[in-house]
């Protein structure tokens, strides 16, 4: 399941990547186009071009790391270190209903669907990523919200 997730996530973040970089493409020949040339000091289209084309081009090396990231994602260091780290899948306790999450360094809060089952990726920068870190079934740990302190369980993990 964690491949099917891992490979859910690549596909999207490629998607995107891929609409980023077509849309980089047709804002840099806008900005280099001798039709938006400034006709006055007030004319600032090819400048904001240029600003845009700068941001998407941040953004299409912060989508190149993230495949590589999601990529190098060990899916097994778990099961060797016998206690949860990156790459694990784990069934939480909260509230005494049982929930997925997968624990990765990236892309935390997107949900995804595998199997008919809803999985909530979690960033282990996150705080509850952190508190999981390390943790084995059966485990208890709080997290603090705004709202509230929410309590948990792990029940189970690989």
């Amino acid at each position: 399941m964690k491949e099917k997730i891992i490979n859910e996530l690549l596909k999207r973040v490629r998607t995107e990547l891929s609409g980023i970089e077509e849309s980089l493409k047709s804002t840099r020949e806008l900005a280099t186009d001798q039709e938006f040339k400034a006709e006055s000091k007030y004319d600032t289209r090819a400048l904001e071009a240029s600003y845009l084309a700068s941001a998407e081009l941040k953004r299409v090396e912060e989508l190149k790391l993230e495949i590589q990231i999601l990529e190098d994602v060990d899916l097994n260091a778990s099961k060797r270190m016998n206690e949860i780290s990156m790459g694990a899948l784990v069934e939480l306790s909260y509230h005494q209903l049982p929930r997925k999450y997968f624990l990765i360094p990236t892309a935390g809060g997107t949900m995804v669907e595998v199997d008919g089952e809803t999985i909530l990726v979690v960033s282990v920068f996150s705080p509850i990523g952190d508190a999981l870190m390390g943790l084995k079934v059966g485990d208890e740990f709080e997290v603090e919200t705004p709202k509230e302190t929410r309590h948990y369980k792990v029940l189970s993990f690989y």
